[in-house]
């Protein structure tokens, strides 16, 4: 009996071994303004493999993220998707960011963007829409922190409530 357990031991421990947690689909973008510049600054925050894994699927572009062999189109297809699923509206009104470049920080792909020449003191509502990698993991959540004059507020955005808005009057 003892010699059964042993042997049950042995062979159940190389499986759990190879046993992975259940991957958590996260992105964090912020919201803030920037006095000196007069324009709102955005920082989006992706996993590099979930967007690798995206640019392949949607786009059929092998990005190579954060490698030395990295695509040449990466960046024009990061801007295409951002474009479609990432929207800003002030004061009821769609208005065009620009990609203004990203990073890499550890597994960590950081996204900036830029709506320039805002007047902030005239600015009555902010309003996200934020469904990036949600057509691709059913459990995406896009959280979004606002800061702007002088407020801070969160949202955890999902595929059933993908809007976030903050009034600032």
């Amino acid at each position: 009996m003892q010699y059964l357990k042993k042997t049950f031991l042995i062979l159940l421990l190389p499986l759990l071994a190879f046993t992975v947690a259940h991957k958590f689909y996260l992105s964090v973008t912020s919201i803030e303004y920037s006095d000196k510049d007069k324009a709102l600054q955005i920082t989006t925050r992706v996993f590099i493999d979930d967007m690798d894994k995206l640019l392949l699927e949607r786009f059929g572009i092998k990005g190579n993220l954060a490698n030395k062999d990295e695509s040449s189109l990466a960046n024009e297809y990061i801007e295409k998707y951002l474009n479609s699923k990432f929207a800003i509206e002030i004061d009821s009104k769609n208005v065009v960011y620009n990609f203004l470049g990203k990073k890499y920080e550890n597994d960590i792909l950081i996204i900036y963007l830029e709506i320039p020449k805002i007047n902030i003191d005239t600015v009555a509502m902010v309003t996200v829409q934020n469904e990036v990698l949600m057509d691709m993991f059913e459990e995406q959540k896009n959280v979004v922190h606002f800061k702007l004059k002088g407020q801070k507020k969160s949202f955890v955005l999902i595929r059933e409530n993908n809007k976030g808005m903050l009034n600032l009057k």
